[in-house]
């Protein structure tokens, strides 16, 4: 097991991705090759205790920054760090790759050194969150903004088997974003996908509210990129908004203090819930092989979860297990035109002044 990681991305530069990468090679006893610029790797290696621990250095002489086009690394940055890291699965000389730089530029490398995999139209980046009873999975947070019932479709399928082998839950139930529980709300395609989901394999409870994130209603949580982006960042400004709230609430009185004190476990216990670091990355699901986008304020923590999610990923063989549950539902690729005319007749319907009903049950008969 060798996991590449993109030493030259992030918002705090290679030293916090090298002392991350150090920290898991110690800790988990994971081999690592650092891909970047090697004179500066190396310095900073030096300032480590790496004896007995198998820490390599591929050198990358360019590196994409936040501010770049995720287009430039197949147009001008060809030996850039990210693509070289990816490189390196494609030539089976480690088994992922984990990036805390620029996501746009990761997933367009994932996808061109690594294409697709059997039954992906559209790779998905899915993220931990927690709720009420533990932590769900939320997945796309912003590969895809715009998307079609199929890529929906396979989003759960995958987001379900990435639940079940790596979030360890048995059965996951999975649900899809709308502005209602009921099958007539949402827009075409949200009804679309969630007709499709109701003759899946996977344990599929139906359309959940944006209130149901964190109340574990589901396991794994739909919809596309742009409405998972959004769900994304305002749970962080909020959880960022709630933090300041109470402390300034408890700094105001001297008997909040001491209150705070007194329960400062449980204050801990919050924070650690809320914590991005505590699980690692992002996986980027449909990819043929194994990527983790870390987010770009990782600290080294962070940086060392990310590489061991990346071991576990490989280990448990996610990928292959979702190619086997995609075939399984491969039937369902041809559902989507199907619901699709279904959804036109019906307001096609509408406007000659028919009954729409009498189309549809014909249609699902």
């Amino acid at each position: 097991m060798r996991i590449a990681v993109d030493a030259m991305g992030g918002d705090h530069g290679p030293q916090v991705v090298v002392e991350g990468a150090v920290m898991a090679a110690k800790g988990y006893g994971i081999e690592i090759v650092l891909v970047g610029n090697g004179e500066i790797l190396e310095e900073m290696l030096a300032g480590y205790d790496t004896h007995n621990l198998s820490i390599q250095v591929q050198n990358a002489p360019e590196a994409v920054s936040m501010d770049d086009s995720p287009l430039v690394v197949l147009r001008s940055k060809k030996e850039s760090s990210i693509r070289i890291a990816f490189d390196l699965v494609k030539r089976e000389e480690v088994s992922a790759v984990i990036s805390a730089g620029n996501s746009g530029a990761t997933m367009v490398a994932a996808a061109k050194m690594l294409g697709k995999l059997n039954g992906v139209d559209r790779p998905a980046i899915a993220t931990v969150m927690p709720n009420q009873q533990g932590i769900s999975l939320l997945l796309d947070v912003g590969a895809n903004v715009d998307c079609k019932s199929h890529h929906m479709v396979q989003f759960a399928i995958m987001g379900s088997v990435y639940a079940q082998y790596i979030l360890k839950l048995d059965n996951p139930r999975v649900g899809l974003i709308s502005n209602g529980q009921e099958s007539s709300k949402g827009n075409g395609v949200t009804r679309e996908t969630n007709a499709i989901l109701e003759q899946s394999s996977i344990n599929y409870i139906g359309c959940i509210e944006g209130g149901d994130v964190f109340n574990g209603k589901a396991d794994v949580i739909i919809c596309d990129g742009f409405v998972g982006n959004a769900i994304l960042k305002a749970s962080e400004g909020l959880a960022n908004f709630l933090g300041k709230v109470v402390k300034q609430e408890i700094n105001k009185y001297f008997l909040s203090r001491i209150g705070y004190l007194l329960s400062r476990r449980s204050f801990k216990n919050l924070k650690k819930m809320v914590d991005y670091s505590e699980y690692g990355g992002a996986p980027l699901l449909g990819i043929d092989g194994t990527g983790i986008i870390c987010h770009g304020k990782s600290s080294a923590k962070a940086i060392m979860n990310a590489i061991h999610l990346a071991c576990d990923f490989v280990e448990k063989g996610v990928k292959d297990h979702m190619v086997e549950e995609l075939n399984k539902n491969r039937e369902l690729d041809g559902l989507g035109n199907k619901y699709l005319g279904i959804w036109k007749r019906v307001v096609g319907a509408g406007l000659r002044g028919k009954k729409s009903k009498e189309f549809l049950e014909m249609d699902l008969r």
